[in-house]
C-alpha cells in the first residue's frame, strides 16, 4: 500500500490539472507504483497467492484503462506510457 504522501507524488508525475486525481492518467500511474511494488514482494514471497491475486487484478485494471485512454484519445495514451515508462 502506497502511504498517502507517496500517493500524492505519483499523482504530481501524472495529473491533469490541480485537483486530478481520478483521471485515467493518475489512476494508471497509481496502479503502476503499486504493480512495481507488489512484484518486488513477490519476489520474497513466491507463495503469497493472495497477493498474486492482487497483483493480476491490478494488472487487468491498468490495461483496461489504458485500452480506454487509447481509444478515447491516443495523444493522451503516448504521453501517458512515455511519462510512466511503461514498454508498449
Amino acid at each position: 500500500m502506497l502511504t498517502p504522501e507517496e500517493k500524492q507524488k505519483v499523482i504530481a508525475k501524472a495529473k491533469l490539472h490541480d485537483k486530478d486525481t481520478g483521471s485515467p492518467e493518475a489512476q494508471i500511474a497509481l496502479l503502476s507504483e503499486e504493480i512495481d511494488r507488489l512484484t518486488l514482494h513477490l519476489k520474497k514471497h513466491p507463495k503469497d497467492f493472495a497477493s498474486k491475486r492482487g497483483l493480476l487484478k491490478m494488472v487487468s485494471k491498468r490495461k483496461s484503462l489504458l485500452a480506454y485512454l487509447k481509444n478515447e484519445d491516443e495523444k493522451r495514451y503516448n504521453e501517458t506510457v512515455k511519462r510512466i515508462g511503461l514498454g508498449d
